[in-house]
């Protein structure tokens, strides 16, 4: 029997991850601001906003799901 030969999958670009990081970093920015909202608003939560919204937006990546729009 024949081995089968398999394409390796191509390496990411330093490019392709610094897209992907801003991108992230984006879904997490609007992420931030809806909990700030959600709150009314109310300041002195930035650091809690963005922790929630990094879990939030790191756990849906981990997942395989959909980005959050």
């Amino acid at each position: 029997m024949k081995p089968t030969l398999t394409t390796p999958t191509p390496l990411r670009t330093t490019r392709q991850t610094a897209e992907s990081t801003s991108d992230i970093r984006e879904q997490i920015r609007r992420r931030a601001h809806e909990l700030y909202e959600q709150r009314g608003r109310e300041d002195g939560h930035e650091l809690d906003d963005w922790l929630q919204a990094e879990s939030e937006v790191t756990q849906q990546t981990a997942e395989g799901g959909s980005p959050m729009e």
